[in-house]
């Protein structure tokens, strides 16, 4: 049976570890890993737990093809099942797993790893980062779900991943967005690049269907995101002066970072002003008391 866990965080081996048995996994068709064992294909079972609920259907028909001619080329990676006596559980692989089924086959190549329940969860977050067809959106989900759950930063998980923080700090200021806007990104209505220049900006939705209706380009974006859309709101006297971008994102990075609300007064104007970090609980104080003395 697989082991259980007392570490929340799951980190026992690392992340970089567990990203060399998904980059393993992954490995070119000319490099396959020899498999630990040939299984029948009835004993390997998903992992109910996967993160990826859907598989495209002509992909899935590609690859059965694939697979129907030359078998599967790289082993899955599996663990004994924490619910059936004698099955595997797979970590990662399960489009193969789908495949192979449809290709009729009744044995498969399996990597048999001791993975306990967070370790799972973890690779099966980095396998779908790793997706090629990810969407921004998801992929900045993926990000927030390694830093929130299993207490990664963002430095760790650019080296981690071959990212540049950058790359990670931009994707995850995505999710500030209106989820209209998301939304938009999702479906390819809008490119990161759109929703890049949207972020902070308090008319963003109005700005994403203009840019939608008008088939604006990145340029044209930022350049309509500085001066507001065609339609504007009425100004109301007394009304807050909304933050400019640089601000909004600077807050964005550093709650990102500090896992924390960071809200940024900075008049307009002035050399000075003031940051205010909101805690939910003592342990957060204590964390961030840690990390402002470099404890």
């Amino acid at each position: 049976m697989a082991r259980t866990t007392k570490n929340a965080r799951g980190l026992g081996r690392g992340l970089s570890a567990l990203m060399s048995d998904v980059a393993a996994d992954e490995a070119p068709k000319g490099a396959p890993k020899r498999p630990d064992l040939v299984v029948p294909i009835e004993q390997v079972q998903p992992n109910p737990d996967q993160p990826r609920r859907t598989f495209a259907e002509d992909a899935l028909q590609d690859l059965a093809a694939s697979i129907a001619e030359k078998g599967v080329i790289q082993p899955l990676i599996v663990r004994h099942s924490p619910r059936t006596e004698g099955a595997f559980e797979i970590v990662a692989g399960e489009r193969r797993w789908r495949a192979a089924q449809i290709a009729k086959l009744h044995e498969i190549p399996i990597l048999l790893r001791d993975y306990d329940d967070i370790e799972v969860l973890e690779i099966a977050i980095i396998e779908n980062i790793q997706r090629a067809d990810l969407n921004p959106v998801d992929e900045a989900a993926g990000y927030k779900q390694l830093m929130d759950r299993f207490g990664h930063t963002q430095d760790k998980l650019a080296t981690a991943l071959g990212k540049s923080r950058s790359h990670i700090a931009n994707l995850m200021r995505l999710l500030t967005l209106p989820d209209e806007v998301q939304a938009y990104l999702v479906s390819g209505q809008i490119s990161a690049g759109h929703a890049r220049a949207l972020v902070g900006h308090e008319m963003a939705v109005q700005l994403a269907r203009e840019i939608i209706q008008r088939k604006l380009s990145v340029r044209e974006t930022e350049q309509l995101a500085k001066k507001g859309p065609a339609i504007k709101k009425r100004s109301v006297p007394g009304a807050p002066v909304p933050k400019d971008a640089d601000t909004v994102q600077i807050e964005n990075e550093l709650s990102a970072t500090l896992g924390m609300k960071v809200t940024i007064d900075h008049p307009t104007g002035s050399e000075g002003g003031k940051m205010v970090i909101g805690y939910k609980s003592l342990d957060q104080l204590d964390d961030l008391l840690r990390a402002l003395s470099g404890g």
